[in-house]
This record gives C-alpha cells, sequence and structure tokens, in this order.
C-alpha cells in the first residue's frame, strides 16, 4: 500500500510538467490538423453525398416538409454538414488518441526513469514490436470478454464491475508490460508482473473508472450542441490527461518495485572471497640450516 499511494501522489505531481502538458496538447493539434485537411479536400463532396442520401430516403419525405414549413426553409440544407461532423468527430478523436498514445506511454516512463531512476540499469527485456503485438492480441481479448460478459450486464451490480474490471486487466497488463519493456529483463519483468498483481489490477481498474470521465462531457456535448465545439476537446484532452497519468502511475509504481526487487536480489547474493593475505599469499620458506656448529 505504500508503494501504491507513493507511486500514486507522484504521478498526479508528475502531470504538472511542463513536458506531460504538452504531450497532453498533442491530441488537439493532431485533430485540428486532421480536420484541415480532411475538409480542404473532401468536405464538399461529403456533405453533397449525404444531402443525396437524404434526398434519397422516400420515407422521411413528409419529415422534411413539415420541417420546412416550420422553420421556413430546407432543413437538409443544415442537417447534411451537422450529420457529417457528428460522424467525423468520434474517428478523428480516436486516431489522433491511438497516434499520441502510440508515443505518450514511452515518453512518460523515460520523463520517470530520468528524472527518478536514472542510476537504474537498463536490460531490454522487451523491443517495440513484442509490446505492440502484445497490446493488440490483449486488445482483442479484452474486445472478446465485454461482447461476451454484454448479457450479465442486465443485472444492475454487474455493469458497474464487469467493463471496468475488463478494461482494468487490460490496462494493467498493456502499461504495466511498457513500463517495464526497458529497464527490467523478461524474467524480472515475469516476476514483477506476478509479485505485484493484485497492485497493479488495482491501479488498472481505478484509471479506468477516471476513463470513464470524459463520457460525461461527450454526453454534455449531445445534449448541449451550441457548448458542442467547446465540450469536445475539452472531452479529449481530459482523456488525454487521464491517460497521461495512467501512465505515470505505472512507471513510477513498476520502476521503484524493479529498483527494490535488485536491491533485494543484491543482498541476497554471497559476499565475494576475500583476497588472499601477504602471510597466506607469501610461499612457504624452507628450513634454514646453520652452519655453526658447537
Amino acid at each position: 500500500m505504500r508503494l501504491l499511494a507513493d507511486s500514486c501522489w507522484r504521478a498526479a505531481a508528475y502531470c504538472l510538467h511542463p513536458r506531460v502538458i504538452l504531450l497532453s496538447l498533442l491530441p488537439l493539434a493532431v485533430m485540428v490538423a486532421l480536420s484541415a485537411g480532411l475538409a480542404y479536400f473532401y468536405w464538399e463532396s461529403a456533405v453533397a453525398w449525404t444531402r443525396g442520401a437524404l434526398d434519397a430516403w422516400p420515407l422521411l419525405a413528409g419529415l422534411w416538409n413539415w420541417l420546412q414549413q416550420l422553420f421556413v426553409g430546407d432543413v437538409r440544407n443544415l442537417l447534411a454538414p451537422l450529420i457529417v461532423l457528428l460522424a467525423a468527430t468520434p474517428v478523428l478523436v480516436m486516431v489522433s488518441l491511438v497516434v499520441v498514445a502510440a508515443f505518450m506511454a514511452p515518453a512518460l516512463t523515460r520523463l520517470v526513469a530520468q528524472r527518478r531512476f536514472a542510476a537504474l540499469e537498463k536490460k531490454h527485456g522487451a523491443g517495440a514490436a513484442a509490446s505492440i503485438v502484445r497490446s493488440v492480441a490483449l486488445t482483442f481479448a479484452a474486445v472478446l470478454a465485454l461482447l461476451v460478459s454484454v448479457p450479465l450486464w442486465l443485472v444492475p451490480p454487474l455493469v458497474l464491475v464487469l467493463p471496468p474490471l475488463i478494461w482494468g486487466w487490460l490496462t494493467y497488463q498493456v502499461m504495466s508490460f511498457d513500463a517495464l519493456a526497458e529497464h527490467a529483463s523478461g524474467a524480472e519483468r515475469r516476476l514483477l508482473m506476478r509479485r505485484h498483481k493484485l497492485p497493479l489490477l488495482t491501479i488498472g481498474i481505478l484509471c479506468g473508472y477516471l476513463g470513464a470521465a470524459p463520457s460525461l462531457v461527450w454526453a454534455s456535448g449531445l445534449v448541449f450542441a451550441a457548448a458542442f465545439f467547446v465540450l469536445i476537446p475539452l472531452a479529449v484532452w481530459i482523456y488525454t490527461l487521464v491517460f497521461a497519468f495512467s501512465a505515470l502511475w505505472f512507471a513510477h509504481y513498476a520502476l521503484e518495485a524493479l529498483a527494490q526487487l535488485r536491491r533485494e536480489t543484491t543482498a541476497a547474493e554471497p559476499p565475494p572471497p576475500l583476497p588472499p593475505t601477504d602471510a597466506a599469499a607469501a610461499p612457504a620458506l624452507p628450513p634454514s640450516t646453520s652452519s655453526f656448529s658447537p
């Protein structure tokens, strides 16, 4: 518990570091750049296609006529760009978060290592390719577990337990591996993830509940459409900051646990043999004979 609490407050303090704040703003910059590029090349064609799709639905013809009489204008001219915007925003958000998260966690782990564990030896127990393959496989397993558990969500208490538990397990598996990949050997990483399984899983579950905070902002964006352009970037920034806090918490906990493990290993090793003393190392002299005779 001491290590869990200590790594938590250190992660919260590191969120105020200028480098962490800059990284948390990167998804917004990527999202703006992607939006500007896609809008420049595809906005008019996307709006035209959406308008054609709305016109092609005969079942909605009566609705359009009623809305046109109500608002004195063709509502489809306003609705088509709004649909394109609402459909493109989640895709842009997810792409931006994935792009930034791909190098954000390693950068935060390096920040913690440079500031707190500069003397910790790097044994490079896993490479980037192994981390990516493992993350994709575990994410697929977590999504499958979520789909299988959907019928159990009808039981009121389980809907508040199962999804955070599954995402907490996924977070624990992925972020613990990434935090230890550069500094720990394969044997050390497996030992630490087995020895500290419960605290690391606790961190993952708590971070999973924190990750639900942006969902409230998303819901507010749907309710208060006038503030959509403010609430959605706010939700993206909050989610990125939660991700940064999670990565920092795992990095502080995992690297401190690794340092303690190596201190224990060093203390348990037998001391090296002492060098021979001068007396013991000196060659034995032959018995001296005296030429004196009585």
